[in-house]
């Protein structure tokens, strides 16, 4: 069944009219009054009711489309454990790429970072329009993995800068509500004195949140590792393989989620 994610008011027996790139959508695949999709709010408010509901089209219009909310369904295809993701902006299409991978594998939020080997630089009005191409890329990944909850992109940011934020000490607001937990702060880096992933983590338990931080091409300058190092993160590998920068952490993900 179609799914779609619908930030609006969710509730058994309400009628509504789907967003703009929902009722798009739904015309594309041409469904007809009495067709059945899925619907999701995306988790990200506190009014949210988790899970996904089944819904009715009722009405096409020539741009709109009206549907019936029916039954809810407390369903949570989460990650056991909620691994963010700082990770170096990298160019043409692979952020889309790793943006749209990592949502499958069940990341819990993404800080795209401006690092000194970024080919990207984003700022303004360039970088905000981004971002919300980043998060509505995550939001169709949704769609298509059957999560419930639409990881959220940060704006971009350096690493200075994000070190700099209100909060970051206590984990960046990135606590965890389940465990109450701050994130393991964990570097992909190359250089020596390096752990693997699963010696860093083997001995946290499966609950506790992770915070992952991986480079551009190039990598992170010494001076990045340098400050990471000195703000609680550990440096992690991956084996012995020279990844691609949006193949690590994903390949972190998959270590940490699945």
């Amino acid at each position: 069944m179609p799914r779609f994610h619908c930030p609006a008011d969710l509730a058994p027996g309400a009628e509504i009219d789907l967003p703009p790139g929902a009722a798009r959508h739904v015309q594309v695949l041409r469904l007809q009054p009495g067709d059945g999709i899925t619907l999701f709010h995306g988790g990200q408010n506190a009014g949210d009711p988790g899970g996904e509901f089944d819904a009715t089209v009722l009405k096409m219009g020539r741009s709109d489309v009206r549907v019936l909310v029916g039954a809810h369904h407390a369903i949570d295809r989460e990650a056991p454990r909620a691994v963010h993701l700082l990770a170096g902006i990298t160019a043409n299409e692979r952020m889309d790429w790793l943006v749209e991978k990592a949502t499958e594998l069940g990341v819990a939020s993404i800080t795209p970072l401006v690092a000194e080997r970024s080919v990207l630089k984003l700022k303004g009005e360039r970088a905000d329009k981004k971002i919300a191409h980043w998060q509505a890329v995550a939001v169709a990944a949704c769609e298509q993995c059957g999560r419930n909850r639409v990881p959220l992109v940060h704006p971009a940011i350096d690493l200075a800068g994000w070190l700099r934020t209100p909060g970051q000490g206590q984990g960046h607001g990135l606590t965890s509500p389940e465990t109450q937990d701050t994130p393991q702060r964990l570097l992909l880096s190359l250089r020596p004195g390096t752990v693997s992933l699963r010696e860093a983590t083997g001995g946290e338990g499966a609950q506790r949140p992770v915070l992952f931080l991986s480079g551009p091409e190039g990598g992170l300058s010494p001076v990045e590792e340098d400050l990471a190092l000195q703000h609680g993160f550990a440096p992690v590998t991956l084996g012995p393989r020279v990844l691609r920068a949006e193949t690590a952490p994903l390949a972190a993900l998959a270590a940490l989620t699945l």
